[in-house]
């Protein structure tokens, strides 16, 4: 017996795909199935995700047919289809999706060699990052605060501070050289 199902014309409700629930699914699955994936296909890279999207249209579909009969199912189903594609992109905007790299093992090695000499040294770091910048005119640590901690512009900080951007900028690069000289100190010692 042949898995395909051919009609004259496209039936217009659920209930001309079959007569119980079961042989109406399966047709809907076998006539939609191909075209579904289509549809997705044109649209997203991933083919996994594409299969998530027809298997999320289906059960659209079975939730909805429990409400009742479905008139017009080939409109019915692309339009459920526009809206999956639609919510899954809202949904990959919301969590940047595009922006996560995948795991991959050889490259995301987990970090088990931390020394307990590895550790000191980050401790030491930290300490001297934060008597330089405790050391430097207050100012000058919040220019470095607001534009190396919090992201700000130069020129957010002039207007919040009531400073020119040139003097935001000039303060910024004394913070930076105080930094980097305490560094080199450090690292010389070695």
């Amino acid at each position: 017996m042949a898995n395909t199902v051919s009609w004259s014309r496209e039936p217009a409700s659920l209930a001309e795909y079959g007569e119980d629930g079961i042989s109406q699914w399966n047709n809907v699955s076998l006539r939609y199935r191909i075209p579904l994936r289509g549809f997705f296909s044109k649209r997203v890279k991933d083919a996994a995700e594409v299969d998530d999207l027809v298997q999320e249209v289906f059960l659209h579909l079975i939730r909805r047919a429990r409400g009742g009969p479905i008139e017009h199912v080939e409109q019915y189903v692309f339009q459920v289809a526009a809206n999956a594609l639609r919510d899954w992109g809202r949904r990959r905007q919301v969590r940047d999706q595009d922006a996560h790299e995948s795991f991959d093992e050889e490259i995301h090695q987990p970090v088990t060699d931390i020394s307990p000499e590895r550790v000191l040294l980050g401790k030491e770091a930290i300490n001297l990052v934060t008597a330089v910048l405790r050391g430097l005119p207050e100012r000058t640590r919040d220019v470095f605060v607001l534009r190396a901690l919090e992201k700000r512009k130069y020129a957010e900080i002039a207007v919040m501070i009531g400073i020119s951007v040139r003097a935001a900028e000039k303060h910024m690069a004394k913070a930076l050289a105080q930094l980097g000289g305490a560094m080199e100190r450090a690292g010389g010692r070695d």
